[in-house]
């Protein structure tokens, strides 16, 4: 099948759904055809050659809308290209539309709703992502993550999530919220389709998917967010690590050190502050045009002292030191991504808890399905590594592993 019949099929499936799920921002049927002709009037340019993904709107499109869901910016278009975007069109991907985001990647929800339950949310701050990609519109799509807005998203929908080490992706041409927290992701049905385009944006053509030789040594991690959680989110965690023991991973269990309890509020701190750094001109200019939540976090920014902010700081960077200490070189952390199904209602996101930390330290994640929870809606597991030379292709290779050990245990997608 050529570029052109693949993206119509995919059209197609897309109006015969977008109306209750709600997931695009921008799409236009004409355009996403006109790049699939001249696709097809050319040679092979690119490992991505004809493969559809969507791009979550706060990353910018010279040729498409970039509105980050706020009336402030109607009809934005930028002069160029975010620089993922600009890596994923040179190596012959397709960008079909823009997805939906929360306002400015924050907490003000947009219209989507979640694929496998229309009155539940499907996560965010990448909620259009997500949904498009758990319901068959897009192989793969460009989310963010600035707490929990990867990987949460992915689990509520019952897709794969991929929050690489922070920088390990180019951000120029993101509309950031927190410098030292935006983090691009992935969402994709198929860990091929996400290591190929994983490689793609961090020119890494080595970044490609294996299953490992070995079985993968794994702590089950027991953190204070474990309150949190619906209790058949840790069962099915729990479950997993079994099945993992069973299929011959080396398993262990693991408190996480007290220190990295203080997180969640260092989190707060330092992203406060930076996004008021950040939204400086809109808060001169456009204040009124900001939601409430917004507004009251800027606020909150502005009222930081430097002092909390530098020793905000020092103590992150402490958890950072004893995060290199805390697994061997080919260990993998293993807990929920999120504190269970998807919440009713449209009007929250759902917690992040389970995602700040490993955001904060810059440590690279992966949430993979695990089955149904007792409402139908998808539970996951994630996986997080240290932040090592290679320890980003070895956990995507390790994840392979564990997926395939998931599957043949009952715990699919």
């Amino acid at each position: 099948m050529n570029c052109e019949s693949r993206i119509r099929a995919l059209l197609a499936h897309i109006d015969s759904r977008e109306s209750e799920i709600g997931a695009w921002a921008w799409l236009d049927h004409a355009s996403a055809l006109a790049q699939a002709r001249a696709l097809d009037a050319a040679p092979a340019r690119g490992p991505l050659h004809g493969m559809a993904i969507g791009v979550k709107d706060v990353l910018d499109t010279a040729d498409m809308p970039t509105e980050y869901n706020s009336p402030i910016y109607a009809g934005h278009r930028p002069a160029r290209d975010a620089e993922v975007v600009r890596r994923l069109r040179a190596a012959g991907a397709i960008i079909l539309g823009k997805t939906v985001t929360t306002e400015f990647a924050f907490m003000a929800p947009g219209r989507t709703r979640n694929p496998h339950d229309l009155s539940c949310t499907p996560g965010g701050s990448s909620s259009g992502s997500a949904a498009a990609v758990a319901s068959a519109m897009v192989p793969v799509a460009l989310a963010t993550q600035t707490g929990g807005s990867t990987i949460r998203p992915a689990a509520f929908c019952g897709v794969i999530g991929y929050k690489p080490a922070f920088g390990r992706y180019p951000v120029a041409g993101l509309k950031h919220l927190s410098p030292s927290l935006d983090t691009i992701g992935l969402h994709a049905r198929d860990l091929d389709d996400l290591a190929r385009v994983s490689a793609v944006l961090a020119g890494d053509a080595s970044a490609v998917v294996s299953v490992s030789p070995l079985p993968p040594r794994i702590a089950l991690a027991r953190t204070h967010h474990d309150r949190e959680a619906e209790p058949q989110a840790l069962r099915r965690v729990e479950a997993a690590a079994a099945a993992l023991r069973r299929a011959g991973a080396e398993v262990r269990e693991m408190t996480l050190p007290g220190l990295f309890a203080e997180i969640e509020p260092l989190h707060r701190v330092i992203m406060a502050r930076e996004t008021a750094q950040m939204f400086e001109q809109e808060w001169a200019q456009a204040r009124q045009q900001l939601s409430v939540d917004l507004a009251n976090f800027i606020a909150q920014g502005l009222a930081y002292t430097d002092a909390e902010v530098a020793a905000a700081r020092l103590r992150v960077a402490d958890a950072r030191r004893a995060m290199d200490g805390l697994l061997a070189d080919d260990e993998l952390l293993l807990m929920p991504p999120a504190a269970g199904e998807a919440p009713s209602g449209l009007a929250s996101t759902g917690n992040a808890a389970f995602n700040r930390l490993w955001t904060m330290l810059g440590v690279p994640a992966i949430t993979l399905p695990a089955g149904r929870g007792v409402r139908g809606l998808p539970l996951g597991v994630q996986l997080v590594a240290h932040d090592r030379k290679g320890s980003e292709t070895e956990l995507l290779a390790r994840a392979r592993w564990v997926q395939d050990a998931l599957a043949s245990a009952g715990y699919g997608p």
